[in-house]
């Protein structure tokens, strides 16, 4: 199974919207109602604000291929735009998304390691993420590799507020 990671560019922006969309719907789609998530969606993954997400020097995006099939992709952000203020010493992991059919291939492992990378290319000294308190098998996937809790914070998805648990990794 040949696997391909690549760094995304702002020639990427419509395939990153399309994939954003599909994964989060498919993740959330049926714990929310189609008016929050439609909100949402048009927000968080409009042509304009993921245009602007990829030009922003402190936030990087890379995109997973299984076979030349576009699977997944990894959002981190560092420094001042990371979303909770953690310290500039930390790097976040805002997106890990891989879409359905590309589910328990070991894809979401290589787009960890390719997190772990880039926080030692960058000297970070500890990755931290949100993960939706429902998303169980997150979580433990996250476990597994060495995260821990150490807090919480809302997210909102249209007017429906959520509770995200944010775990940490010193690397």
């Amino acid at each position: 199974m040949a696997v391909l990671l690549r760094e995304c560019t702002l020639a990427d922006v419509q395939a990153l919207q399309k994939i954003s969309c599909e994964t989060f719907t498919d993740t959330f789609g049926d714990v929310n109602s189609q008016e929050n998530l439609e909100k949402y969606l048009a927000n968080a993954y409009s042509i304009r604000q993921l245009k602007s997400e990829l030009s922003d020097p402190e936030s990087a995006f890379f995109f997973i291929y299984q076979e030349d099939q576009l699977a997944g992709y990894l959002k981190v952000n560092f420094g001042d735009n990371q979303t909770e203020e953690y310290g500039t010493d930390k790097l976040e992991i805002q997106r890990i998304y891989i879409r359905k059919a590309f589910k328990h291939l070991g894809l979401g492992t290589h787009l960890m390691h390719k997190a772990f990378e880039v926080a030692n290319q960058l000297h970070k000294h500890h990755i931290w993420l949100g993960v939706w308190e429902n998303n169980v098998a997150a979580q433990k996937f996250y476990r597994k590799l060495g995260f821990n809790q150490i807090g919480d914070h809302v997210f909102t998805l249209g007017d429906n507020r959520q509770r995200d648990i944010i775990m940490s990794i010193d690397i």
